[in-house]
């Protein structure tokens, strides 16, 4: 591993990275590769958890191929000097912001969109211009082993490498010296990443989770908010770091709700034996999941199949912030209800806690959008939609505090992986004295009255 990122600091120091002709090259290839053995990645995906072609078209392949396309589209602005205002004292000059690479930078991916949070970060080091050692998750050991061929094989290692293994390995990585580092994952393990770039002051984005809520007021349109809370969270079996965790309805509309919630489950056929729900990573997993569901507040659902990891979509209702679900993110199939008669309460029970990847917002009302909007802190989220945000390739997409530090995701993405550099140029003409000594009583009073 040292060997590969000297080699790569090496690579980078050459310079051959910075040409945009180089990254446009690179970013198009990537996209022909993925374009080309697309068969192989439905495969491994399916492999790995039993997602079907659908849902990795749509959760996986898609978003990646839009960050390409606007990447593509967009790199030259994004790389274009961006001038800045000078200011009389440094009269005549040119000011300008420059980016610059960062340099050699480590991606970690994570198991439960395996294409898409590993390679997205990889469109937005190449679009900065960086080399990448690529982690992905040792869980899913198919779509893993993929990534590493169609990478490996398609590019030189001094400039993208992907590194297979777990724990060890990326405890190896992290003891290198890089010039950024890229981790999405768990809050926990986050924190472990950010004390080992503490060391070296790399500079990181730490794409985390949460707890993500979901408001429902009562003058939604019910069963269009049912419809899509409902594919939202049981999309990839909840397994999504910005699925809907659990809900605030209002107590008018509670029991309209969970009619509604109920039968949009049953329509979409979300049934252990139809061989449409994706399987839970793992069995510690499934056994962690199954722990949560308290068989006194099942609504609806709550079977489990341990043998094959997989859990029926389950509604808990008459649930408190002191049942277990509510004590940890869910990531599984799993929808706690609670109620609420007052909004400013739960906005109050929403900032208590740590702030939130995402948030759901369903109402037509302007004045609640906007008092939500504004008074509670999150990462992104949706009004009367949930996870569609992630799809806006030109949308920054990330956390705050617990869950998450920096964005990537177009232009944020391409600023991640950068530094700008800010820059005064001035010509070889003739300026003003009142800088240079000696300082007079006049120079004095002209620099008063530029302060005053």
């Amino acid at each position: 591993m040292k060997e590969i990122i000297e080699q790569q600091r090496e690579y980078f120091n050459s310079n051959v990275t910075k040409p945009l002709s180089f990254r446009l090259a690179a970013l198009k290839t990537l996209k022909k590769v993925l374009k080309d053995n697309q068969n192989q990645l439905d495969a491994a995906i399916k492999k790995d958890f039993g997602k079907q072609r659908f849902e990795n078209l749509l959760t996986e392949l898609y978003v990646v191929q839009d960050d390409l396309t606007v990447a593509i589209d967009n790199l030259e602005v994004w790389a274009s000097n961006k001038p800045i205002p000078t200011n009389v004292l440094n009269d005549p000059s040119t000011c300008y912001i420059m980016a610059e690479p960062l340099g050699v930078s480590l991606i970690i991916g994570p198991w439960n969109y395996p294409y898409q949070l590993t390679l997205a970060p990889i469109v937005a080091a190449i679009a900065a211009g960086c080399t990448a050692i690529i982690k992905p998750s040792e869980l899913t050991v198919n779509s893993s082993s993929l990534i590493a061929k169609l990478i490996n094989e398609n590019f030189d290692s001094k400039y993208l490498h992907v590194v297979l293994g777990g724990i060890p390995e990326t405890t190896a990585l992290l003891e290198q010296k890089f010039d950024k580092i890229f981790f999405t994952g768990s809050v926990p393990v986050g924190k472990i990443v950010y004390q080992a770039a503490a060391k070296h002051l790399t500079p990181v984005t730490l794409e985390l989770g949460g707890k993500s809520p979901v408001i429902i007021m009562e003058d939604s349109d019910l069963e269009l908010t049912v419809k899509r809370l409902v594919w939202g969270k049981f999309l990839n079996s909840g397994q999504t770091c910005i699925a809907p965790d659990y809900v605030f309805v209002h107590s008018k509309i509670e029991n309209k709700f969970l009619e509604l919630l109920t039968t949009e489950i049953k329509t979409r056929e979300y049934k252990l034996e139809n061989g449409n729900l994706v399987q839970i990573v793992n069995d510690r997993n499934t056994t962690r999941l199954a722990n949560l569901i308290d068989p006194g507040k099942v609504h609806y659902g709550g079977k489990v199949d341990v043998k094959n990891r997989l859990i029926e979509p389950t509604i808990l209702t008459n649930v408190t912030w002191d049942d277990k679900v509510m004590q940890e993110e869910i990531f599984g199939p799993i929808l706690p209800v609670m109620t609420f008669n007052n909004l400013k309460e739960v906005i109050r029970q929403i900032k208590e806690r740590p702030k939130p990847l995402a948030l759901y917002l369903f109402t037509k009302s302007e004045e609640t959008k906007n008092k939500v909007l504004s008074e509670v802190s999150f990462g992104g989220g949706c009004v009367n939609d949930t996870i569609m945000h992630i799809s806006v390739g030109a949308l920054p997409f990330g956390g705050v505090g617990d869950s998450g530090i920096g964005s990537y995701h177009g232009e944020e993405g391409f600023k991640s992986f950068s530094h700008y550099k800010s820059i005064l140029d001035k010509p070889f003409t003739p300026e003003p004295e009142i800088k240079f000594s000696p300082y007079t009583t006049e120079k004095i009073q002209m620099m008063e009255s530029l302060v005053n």
